[in-house]
């Protein structure tokens, strides 16, 4: 076959497999393949067969954009979270994902990396493709963003903190209340020199003001606080120790803005020979499932997030499917786990 004898495509084609090529492979009209494909309690066994083996055969995949489109549902549910990567969130996404699973809904995953400006692209880019609904890990903070999620009219469900006013929905807990009942441990621990090691973002730097800030109501002397900005790693934790101790070389009591970081402080004082908890007490954040199985075993701050990931995923089916969610607001609270290191 020379080039004049190919078939041609159109400059303005993608390429793609249409529902046309499945129709004429699977001898049958587009309108039929269509119905095999969307309803196919709609087609005859054999009709159904032909096309099933037609798209077995070519890759097609439905545009269940399009398809979406007559009905306004997509069946999509976006979430955005700052991170997956050794993450207290990840307990939620998975239940989230598997919760929506089984009601017949796809999760969409954006990553913010805890970066406003990538938060709000995410967002811009979410809202253009109108899933059913949208998770989003915390508060929206920027008011352009809660403007466009309002105006989009998609349900929408902040978890992971609380405030009185809440896009839509809310499922959460007070990062503040964590901050003054984890000073409350410790000073009831006998603690008397305190430290924090917490990372950039705003959620932690609530907890550790309201740690602080109850610290000094109980009379003790000013918390040095090491700020680790964006690296959340074990390093850091290592690397903090080091800077506290050099500052602070009486510290008996470290409160962490995650179990990662708390594991580098754990590891860092194992390596100097400090005795944990005897001379030194630690608290994360999170309770992440190899905190429990470490020595010494961490003491951490623990939040259901399976429960929050299942409540959400409940949320958001409910209010796509039309039906009204009683109680838009949940504090599922948190607790301290008392374990070796504290």
């Amino acid at each position: 076959m020379n080039d004049k004898d190919k078939p041609r495509k159109s400059r303005r084609s993608s390429g793609a497999i249409t529902l046309r090529d499945v129709a004429k492979l699977a001898g049958v009209a587009p309108i039929t393949a269509s119905r095999a494909v969307n309803s196919p309690d709609q087609v005859s066994p054999d009709v159904l067969k032909k096309v099933q083996d037609a798209v077995q055969r070519t890759g097609y995949v439905p545009n269940r954009v399009a398809g979406g489109l007559a009905s306004s549902r997509s069946r999509l549910i976006a979430a955005v979270v700052p991170s997956i990567v050794v993450s207290v969130f990840v307990e939620t996404i998975e239940t989230l994902n598997n919760t929506l699973f089984e009601a017949g809904y796809q999760l969409m995953l954006g990553q913010t990396g805890y970066s406003p400006e990538r938060e709000e692209a995410l967002l811009e880019a979410i809202i253009g493709r109108r899933p059913d609904g949208i998770f989003l890990t915390g508060i929206m903070q920027s008011s352009k963003g809660r403007s466009r999620l309002l105006a989009s009219g998609i349900p929408v469900v902040e978890t992971w903190d609380l405030t009185p006013t809440p896009i839509d929905m809310l499922i959460g807990f007070s990062h503040s209340d964590i901050g003054r009942e984890v000073a409350d441990f410790l000073i009831a621990k006998g603690r008397r020199r305190f430290a924090l090691v917490r990372a950039g973002d705003e959620r932690a730097m609530r907890r550790a003001a309201a740690f602080q800030t109850r610290v000094a109501q109980q009379g003790f002397t000013g918390v040095f606080v090491d700020n680790v900005g964006a690296s959340r790693s074990l390093k850091s934790g290592r690397e903090a120790l080091s800077r506290i101790l050099s500052q602070v070389p009486d510290v008996d009591a470290i409160f962490c803005s995650s179990d990662l970081l708390a594991m580098g402080v754990l590891t860092e004082a194992m390596a100097r020979g400090i005795q944990v908890p005897k001379r030194l007490s630690i608290v994360g954040f999170g309770d992440v499932p190899y905190v429990a199985d470490m020595m010494p075993a961490l003491t951490t701050v623990h939040i259901n997030g399976s429960g929050i990931g299942r409540q959400a995923a409940g949320f958001l089916v409910d209010r796509a499917e039309g039906r009204p969610v009683v109680e838009p607001i949940v504090d599922v609270g948190f607790a301290i786990i008392e374990r070796d290191s504290a």
